[in-house]
């Protein structure tokens, strides 16, 4: 099929994998040095490795390749997930538990939030399903902290809030997305959508997916 995918110019890539680092599917690697796409299927065209280049390497191409095949990519990562589990521990910026709220804004509902404020001006974003600040204890401090907090279940709503995103991302100058779901099928929804409203907005940011345990540990 013909579709858009990135293309890396090795002569212009410097070799400082920052762009394999912010390749969420694992689409590109180091080999010898210089940075690859090493697999057409895992590259899901969105583009969240282009900001990260300090070179320019990295453009898009429109050209004949393998369609994105987003099951493959979630297995490699709950694989690579089980064998390296990220330590709720390194990701605290605090060792003692703080009870202080660390947000900022209000509303937190997607469906409640305006699609402009003030408060996104230069705001770096959390979507986030709700169940996860539940389950994960220091959910204030390591996600909410400095961030623009969305919460929202599609299950729950019974909404699409792609379009809703959309507008939020397009109409307002934000930096970056952390999206935080839970490991179980319905959250799937959430993470579905804050992609399809970042491809959606035509900007590229960088971005980022987190995902609950139901035991409460970070697992990517």
């Amino acid at each position: 099929m013909i579709r858009r995918i990135i293309k890396i110019n090795e002569d212009l890539c410097n070799g400082c994998g920052a762009c394999a680092a912010a390749c969420h599917e694992g689409a590109i690697g180091m080999v010898d040095g210089k940075a690859r796409l090493l697999k057409d299927d895992y590259c899901d065209g969105l583009g969240d490795c282009l900001p990260t280049c300090p070179t320019g390497a990295i453009t898009f191409e429109e050209r004949e390749a393998a369609a994105y095949d987003e099951a493959a990519v979630k297995a490699r990562m709950v694989r690579e997930a089980r064998e390296n589990p990220v330590s709720t521990e390194s990701l605290s910026t605090e060792k003692t538990l703080s009870m202080e709220s660390r947000l900022t804004q209000w509303p937190v509902q997607i469906k409640l939030a305006p699609v402009q404020a003030p408060y996104f001006k230069d705001a770096r974003l959390l979507i986030a399903a709700d169940c996860t600040a539940f389950a994960y204890g220091n959910f204030h401090n390591d996600f909410i902290a400095g961030r623009i907090t969305l919460i929202g279940c599609p299950k729950l709503d019974m909404v699409d809030y792609s379009e809703k995103l959309t507008e939020i991302i397009r109409l307002n100058d934000i930096k970056d997305v952390t999206i935080v779901r839970m490991e179980v099928p319905c959250c799937g929804g959430i993470e579905n959508a804050a992609k399809r409203a970042l491809q959606a907005s035509g900007k590229f940011i960088p971005w980022q997916v987190v995902t609950v345990g139901t035991d409460g540990t970070l697992i990517r």
